[in-house]
């Protein structure tokens, strides 16, 4: 049965309260409030109980037939809520807005809240160590203006990209936003991108806020920042019913202050993930992460993934690490304190969402127990920070919230004694009550002489004395008991006095829970005034806890301060990989990278296996612990300031578009050429892999001279086209490297060490050998290699098309067709992707 196919006129007056409510939120899954239960109907039923794998029943609502239902505790709704919203689902949920013991008639109802994706503010859902972005795009025709927010820390940010999708993407991904809302769906390749390759929860919206939130909003001035501000904060306050008084200003994020990196170097350098599992540890985030609260973990990330460019920020870091690591003592007392503080960022926006109970500010309270020594400490390091220690609202605190509260804020047993005189005087009357009570059944056992009787209480009849069924024949009218309920074994009375202190008892115990929980009210809305200092607070705690993790590691790891210049001046001088190096069962060998002002690209050869790969990550990740505050794994290291760092690096299909390796590979080196600057850094890891040997030689030989002559950027360039080893020649600003082999018969040993020069030959047939391939097949290779190399016949040595393609020459009418079209090409004024279109031109050419 639909909702729609219901004649509304004949349901019940409580089902037409809910079909009202609902036609406001036909998008969402509505959780009705009934008593103790959340409860669905019609499709809303019938999807929660397939994905919650809950019972679907029938619920009688005046029709001829049970209207579809399921419902959950009310107690226990929260894990439900996660999984549908992870599901993709979005979550309202209707509230009684009335005490159903204060109201005649039907308890009034209302949605006060709206659940998305993007939108969670529950502590016990969110990854600790990640942001919780939703963001608003608008598709301003000559840029996307992106506006994201974590309303559960209270963070509000603007950018501004290129009006490029491919950028847009990046930027996407890279920040790992969880839900975006468009102003429509016209763009359906963007928004099957969005939603079907990535997985993102879009929403659509094209209403603007237009009243509240002016300070936010006028606190910029752009006035494309403040259009986007109006879209996303539409969504969340009108569509979704949020409390955002939490967030207090906004970022423009301005990407020229950062190191810039895509979501391939990202992923390729596996500085959050690793490119295998997809898993956190053994990536470098997983390395350096020694932080011991949430908001110091999500800050070293965010400057791991933001690497500055400016050298007196980075090098204010570098001098703070090294006060720690001489400071030691301190330091180790901090981070013990730092033990003790809670998620204060997001502990405050659960107080402004108003899902904040008694544990919650216990939680605050022992945080802010610790600010002052904290704050004694920083002040002894000499560190620059203000540190509010909101002495205040810790005593506030201290005295008034019990120590081992319940979950539930309305059920009493939240405020300690001595906080509120009122509340001290109903919990006498309730204990002395209690204490009446023992007393009474001592008492009317010796008058009456019935040994067996007890006092007993139940919500149905309230306090009562039982008598068994063989002494009942005993009450008498003398005892001025009244009959109440007759069962099996016993015969249940009250008696006046009774009735007279269960009022006594009963009403003190709704008062006390009533008075407790308007007190506990009252104090949270202290705290709300509070939230947006104790998130300056938090801020500093963060920051504090993400430069003791690097200084940590700085000590743990054997880092070094690095220096840094702005020409163009790159010595690493026994660099290591620290991931590697740190789960390695054997000892790292480190290598050299040195790169002076002239010397612009490294070309590394050297067998499978050997350790190229790793060279070149290391280099790269040495830039980015360096721009981030880092000290770095080296002896020593003398760096440039990097703008960005584009990687290719792996041979793998991008099997959700559809795309080949080889077209990934030109898409990657297509990007990295015609963003790079001279100030960049490149990592090309065997190019032109993806395609035939020919093909693949001449697009590696063509994109290095690319590079060298009119990019000239740091770049460091693996291959095994020993081909293009004698480049150096041609360009001084072109060294080369390899990486050392020792071969022994048939055998070799990776000694792991680069070396200048090229390497003198190439070792495939030895790696497949250390592979345990069959003696019988290697032998043939190494057949087919010399035949290669002599280039000489053999019996059948390999197969006629390849011995074609050796011996192949271009016809001479052909010739003059190749040299006219050579003619006309100016290598100056081509782009990386015509260079790519002339080969293939050229190749067609030959061909014919």
């Amino acid at each position: 049965m639909k909702l729609e196919e219901v004649n509304i006129n004949e349901l019940s007056p409580m089902m037409q309260q809910y079909v009202e409510i609902k036609k406001s939120h036909p998008e969402e899954l509505l959780f009705f409030r009934l008593g103790d239960f959340y409860e669905l109907f019609f499709e809303d039923g019938i999807i929660a109980s397939k994905e919650l794998e809950l019972t679907l029943t029938g619920k009688n609502a005046g029709l001829k037939e049970r209207i579809p239902m399921c419902g959950v505790p009310f107690h226990s709704v929260t894990p439900y809520i996660e999984k549908l919203v992870e599901k993709g689902y979005k979550v309202a949920i209707c509230e009684q807005l009335e005490d159903p013991k204060n109201t005649k008639g039907m308890v009034k109802r209302g949605v006060i809240e709206v659940i998305s994706k993007g939108s969670i503010v529950n502590l016990e859902s969110l990854n600790e160590h990640d942001n919780n972005y939703i963001a608003s795009l608008l598709d301003l025709e000559y840029l996307y203006l992106l506006t994201f927010a974590d309303i559960s820390t209270g963070e509000l940010k603007s950018l501004n990209i290129p009006h490029n999708k491919e950028k847009l993407i990046n930027e996407i991904l890279h920040l790992n936003i969880k839900e975006i809302i468009l102003e429509n769906n016209n763009d359906a390749e963007l928004y099957n991108l969005l939603k079907n390759t990535y997985s993102i929860e879009l929403s659509i919206s094209n209403n603007y806020l237009t009243e509240g939130y002016e300070t936010l909003i006028n606190s910029v001035t752009d006035t494309r920042v403040k259009q986007g501000l109006r879209h996303l904060l539409y969504y969340l306050v009108v569509k979704e019913l949020k409390d955002l008084s939490h967030i207090s200003s906004v970022t423009i994020v301005n990407k020229n202050d950062y190191l810039e990196m895509n979501i391939h170097t990202v992923r390729n350098l596996e500085l959050v993930e690793t490119l295998r599992l997809k898993e956190r540890t053994y990536s470098l985030i997983w390395l350096l992460d020694k932080t011991k609260t949430a908001m110091g973990s999500r800050k070293l990330k965010e400057w791991l993934l933001n690497p500055l460019r400016s050298i007196p920020k980075i090098e204010e870091r570098y001098h703070k690490l090294e006060v720690l690591n001489n400071e030691f003592i301190l330091k180790d007392e901090l981070r013990d304190l730092l033990y003790e503080v809670y998620d204060l960022e997001r502990l405050c926006a659960k107080a402004i969402t108003g899902n904040l109970n008694a544990r919650d500010l216990l939680q605050i309270k022992n945080s802010l127990g610790v600010l002052p020594r904290i704050k004694d400490i920083l002040e002894e390091l000499k560190f620059p920070y203000n540190l509010n220690t909101h002495e205040d609202l810790y005593n506030l605190l201290e005295k008034s919230i019990y120590e081992n509260p319940p979950l539930s804020i309305k059920e009493g047993y939240l405020i300690k004694d001595g906080y509120n005189k009122e509340l001290d005087e109903l919990k006498s009357i309730r204990s002395g009550g209690k204490d009446f009570i023992a007393e009474f059944e001592t008492k009317i056992k010796e008058e009456t002489g019935l040994k067996n009787l007890k006092v007993g209480f139940n919500r149905v009849f309230g306090y009562y004395i039982e008598v068994s069924k063989g002494q009942a024949s005993q009450v008498t009218e003398k005892f001025g008991w009244e009959r109440r309920q007759t069962l099996a074994s016993a015969e249940r009375f009250i008696s006046p006095e009774l009735k007279e202190k269960e009022s006594l008892i009963l009403n003190a115990e709704e008062k006390i829970f009533d008075l407790e929980y308007n007190l506990f009210c009252e104090i949270r809305e202290i705290l709300k005034k509070e939230v947006l200092k104790i998130k300056e607070t938090a801020s500093i705690i963060s920051e504090i806890d993400a430069l003791i993790s690097l200084a940590v590691c700085a000590d743990e790891y054997n880092f070094v301060r690095p220096t840094l210049n702005e020409d163009g001046l790159l010595e690493i001088i026994d660099g290591r990989h620290p991931v590697i190096e740190a789960v390695s069962k054997t000892p790292y060998v480190p290598n050299d990278v040195i790169m002076d002002k002239t010397t612009d690209v490294l070309l590394i050869t050297g067998p499978n296996m050997s350790g190229k790969s790793t060279f070149m990550r290391e280099a790269a990740i040495i830039i980015i612990l360096a721009q981030m505050g880092s000290f770095v794994p080296a002896k020593s290291a003398k760096l440039p300031i990097i703008d960005k760092i584009f990687t290719r690096i792996g041979a793998s299909d991008d099997l959700v578009s559809g795309e080949s390796t080889f077209m990934v590979e030109m898409k990657e080196a297509e990007s990295a050429l015609a963003s790079a600057t001279p100030q960049s850094l490149i990592l090309f890891d065997e190019l032109g892999r993806g395609t035939a040997t020919y093909d693949g030689m001449s697009l590696a030989q063509a994109i290095l001279e690319y590079v060298a002559k009119n990019i000239k950027c740091k770049t460091l360039f693996s291959t095994h086209y020993h081909e293009l080893t004698s480049l150096d020649k041609k360009f001084l600003n072109i060294k080369n490297v390899h990486v050392a082999a020792k071969e022994e018969g048939n055998m070799i040993t990776f000694l792991h060490k680069v070396k200048n020069g090229p390497a003198d030959k190439s070792y495939g047939i030895h790696v497949a050998r250390l592979a345990n391939m069959p003696e019988e097949l290697l032998s043939r290779a190494e057949d087919i290699l010399n035949s290669y190399e002599t280039k000489t016949e053999k019996t059948h040595p390999v197969d006629n098309n390849v011995q074609l393609a050796m011996n192949f020459e271009i016809p001479s009418q052909n010739k003059d067709c190749l040299r006219e079209k050579l003619k006309t090409i100016d290598p100056l004024h081509t782009t990386p992707m015509e260079a790519i279109n002339i080969l293939f031109e050229l190749k067609e050419m030959e061909n014919k």
